[in-house]
């Protein structure tokens, strides 16, 4: 039995309220929390050395964190500095640098960068001219790829960028550009601190289509405080005008005892979980009817975007970024907290910026903690990538690919997915497990059942589904 595309979500409120639990994105398999101190440089560069001796050598993927924001948007739990000050940056970047320097040798020069990301924070804080040094120390240290498939990519606020920034961009070569946009509506934005016109916004995207951008997305969250249907309906309307090729439509979790900033949002003002369920049924199916191909998680994509087309081909990945078509790479996160992946290890730099630069004033790699995958952790993290990004797994072949015996080895959870399959979120088909339409966005409790560290304590530490 072939490989089928997976099948368009269908929105089911009663079954989503029920399974509607907390559980982990799988951005990594094992996930961030086992993350552990006895991880540090030395592993690192076990884990690197490991990695170059492979037969075929992989590519690199190198992700860039720039901290530093001008304001703070109230909603967000991301790892950010709110500053004015740009001096900041000039700081910051010399440790970057300093951090490339150290990085970069442990990696064979015949593997090439073909994935760049730059996040934040607002990467924008950064003005051109410092962008382009940055560019040019990763291209002297990294074998930065000229291929037209590299994928080089940036998120922009609009309220610090105009099209003058996109095309000194395009012409360090940049090929994609992320966009956050969360909610167009003016008492939405007020009410989280974040105020952007959609002709600011509009004027990034045409300016990045004009100078040669290959791809555009914006990103939008639902659950934010006065958020109804009606509003944000008016805001899909206008973003699917705006035609980007990708739209992330991100869940608000409300978590003020972690996040000093949500403290800001006034609770009262959070929609009840009904009408937060009624604004992401809305959010699937206008981009769904506006043409879009729900991807999985939060992303949808234009049918012939690359992410759309590795889902068809059965070739999606998920990693730190999201899906991706280049998650085999090793990846690389440089800058304050980035995480990293190389060969069987996750490593993460320290999350706050004393410690990094600390670590860097003396002469060590920034590296705070990581963890070693075991056999078992490979096993189940190549079997949840298939679920979250497939949707669907041949247990038959996966069992003879890795020398188990399916049925026994995951026996547990095969009978925790029993009741799935009685409401109808999963199907087998022969040996092929599958997760069908009413399942789709329920796509990550259906991975939870494969993962062995799950337990109710920690699902305290992650996000509800919805």
């Amino acid at each position: 039995m072939t490989s089928q595309a997976p099948q368009a979500p269908r929105f089911d409120a009663e079954l989503i309220r029920r399974y509607d639990v907390a559980g982990p994105r799988y951005t990594s398999y094992p996930t961030a929390p086992q993350f552990h101190a006895g991880f540090g440089e030395a592993a690192l560069r076990a884990e690197a050395h490991a990695s170059n001796d492979d037969p075929i050598p992989r590519d690199l993927s190198v992700y860039v964190h720039v901290p530093f924001c001008l304001s703070p948007c109230f909603y967000c739990g991301c790892t950010r500095l709110i500053t004015r000050d740009h001096a900041k940056g000039e700081q910051y970047l010399q440790h970057l640098y300093a951090e490339i320097e150290r990085t970069a040798p442990l990696f064979d020069r015949d593997r090439s960068v073909v994935q760049l990301h730059f996040g934040g924070g607002t990467p924008n804080f950064l003005d051109a001219r410092q962008m382009q040094d940055l560019l040019q120390v990763l291209g002297r240290h990294f074998n930065l790829s000229n291929a037209a498939s590299r994928e080089f990519g940036i998120e922009l606020d609009p309220r610090s960028a105009d099209p003058d920034y996109v095309r000194a961009l395009a012409a360090l070569g940049f090929n994609r550009l992320s966009v956050g946009i969360q909610d167009f509506d003016p008492a939405v934005q007020a009410a989280v601190n974040r105020v952007q016109s959609m002709q600011d916004t509009a004027a990034l995207l045409q300016a990045a289509r004009a100078a040669g951008f290959r791809s555009t997305s914006v990103d939008l969250i639902y659950g934010l405080p006065l958020q109804t249907p009606a509003r944000f309906a008016h805001t899909l309307e206008q973003v699917i005008a705006l035609a980007p090729d990708r739209i992330a439509a991100y869940s608000y979790a409300h978590l003020p005892q972690l996040f000093k900033a949500q403290r800001r949002i006034e609770a009262s003002q959070l929609p009840d979980a009904a009408t937060k369920l009624a604004l992401l049924g809305l959010t699937v199916d206008r981009l769904t009817a506006a043409g879009y191909v729900y991807i999985g998680m939060d992303h949808f994509a234009k049918p012939l975007d690359e992410l759309a087309r590795a889902q068809r081909a059965g070739t999606l990945q998920r990693n730190f970024q999201g899906y991706s078509t280049h998650a085999e790479c090793d990846i690389i996160g440089l800058g304050m907290s980035s995480i990293s992946r190389v060969g069987n290890a996750y490593y993460q730099n320290a999350k706050d910026l004393p410690g990094y630069y600390a670590a860097l004033e003396a002469g060590r790699l920034p590296v705070a903690r990581g963890l070693v995958l075991s056999a078992d952790d490979r096993l189940r993290r190549q079997l949840i990538n298939a679920l979250m990004c497939q949707g669907e797994i041949d247990i038959d072949a996966f069992g003879a690919r890795h020398g188990i015996d399916f049925r026994r080895y995951f026996a547990d959870a095969l009978d925790a997915l029993r009741a799935f399959e009685a409401d109808g979120l999963v199907q087998w088909q022969g040996a092929r497990l599958r997760i069908s339409a009413r399942g789709r966005l329920l796509t990550r409790q259906v991975a939870m059942r494969f993962d062995a560290y799950l337990g109710t304590a920690q699902n305290a530490r992650y996000s509800r589904a919805i």
